[in-house]
């Protein structure tokens, strides 16, 4: 079930099999994900990564992320984009830049206790309900659930990961750097232009990336370009030229030597391969 507004927004309510996993696996610009775990044991490989999600476990995921299940049976799952719901201010913990979004590399994951666990499955039921209203007030009543059901989330994450308000400081900056990125990717690619929009140091941002995470805050950024230039390349027809300016590049071969210098191949190649495929 999909909620579609008039500005873009976008919401999904759904349950998916092996048959309609499509809905999750397929790539999405500014879209965050929500996927809860019901039954049997379900495997995600996530950026390589594979993850057990064990019954009654949610994990959180963003567009940055490249999900593929290896097995699944049902699963539920929440999609929106940022059109929809996103609450950026900084004091914030439940917006799309909060605890379950735009995290360090560790994939938020939270286990359903028999308290929270009915919580949680009578809001999926208030959300089945209120999906199949087509009033003006549905997208209203759609993003009040949604926050409820991300409070609820960041309350279990936080009570399950007592290093969280340990580590808060940290966290925020990172999550503040990755949604950054995210807005600003397609004008922005040094992290110095980064470094000034958060007002600080473009060496010891990196140097705090690197003793904090496995990624480079280099490698966050071109990784996005990356991302959406693949996407860009495989999903449309746009003229490469065309996606070279798009994505912020002076000229094609300065595009062309970023492509091949990730993927191994030029941008004309990559998307005659796929197209072939």
């Amino acid at each position: 079930m999909e909620f579609k507004g008039e500005n873009g927004e976008f919401f999904l309510l759904e349950t998916i099999t092996a048959k309609t996993i499509s809905v999750i696996e397929e790539d999405k610009e500014s879209y965050l994900s929500i996927i809860w775990n019901r039954d049997k044991d379900t495997s995600i490989c996530i950026d390589t990564i594979e993850y057990v999600l064990k019954k009654n476990e949610i994990l959180f995921v963003t567009e940055l992320n490249k999900v593929n299940f290896n097995k699944i049976e049902e699963v539920n799952v929440i999609r929106f984009n940022r059109s929809f719901y996103c609450l950026d201010n900084h004091d914030s913990e439940i917006g799309c830049k909060g605890i379950l979004f735009f995290n360090t590399s560790k994939v938020p994951i939270i286990s359903l206790q028999q308290e929270n666990r009915l919580e949680i499955e009578n809001l999926w039921k208030v959300f089945t309900v209120e999906m199949l209203k087509s009033d003006e007030l549905q997208g209203e009543m759609l993003q009040m659930l949604l926050k409820r059901f991300l409070i609820l989330a960041t309350r279990i994450y936080r009570c399950q990961n007592k290093s969280v308000t340990l580590d808060e400081t940290k966290l925020e900056l990172i999550r503040d750097f990755n949604f950054l990125v995210e807005v600003y990717f397609k004008k922005k690619h040094s992290v110095a232009e980064y470094a000034d929009l958060m007002n600080k140091p473009a060496k010891s941002l990196t140097n705090f990336f690197s003793f904090h995470t496995t990624r480079t805050p280099l490698q966050v950024i071109q990784d996005r370009i990356l991302l959406e230039a693949k996407r860009m390349l495989l999903n449309t027809e746009i003229p490469i030229k065309e996606i070279t300016f798009e994505l912020g590049f002076e000229d094609m071969p300065s595009f062309s030597r970023f492509f091949k210098n990730k993927i191994g191949i030029s941008p004309k190649a990559y998307r005659d391969i796929k197209t072939m495929v």
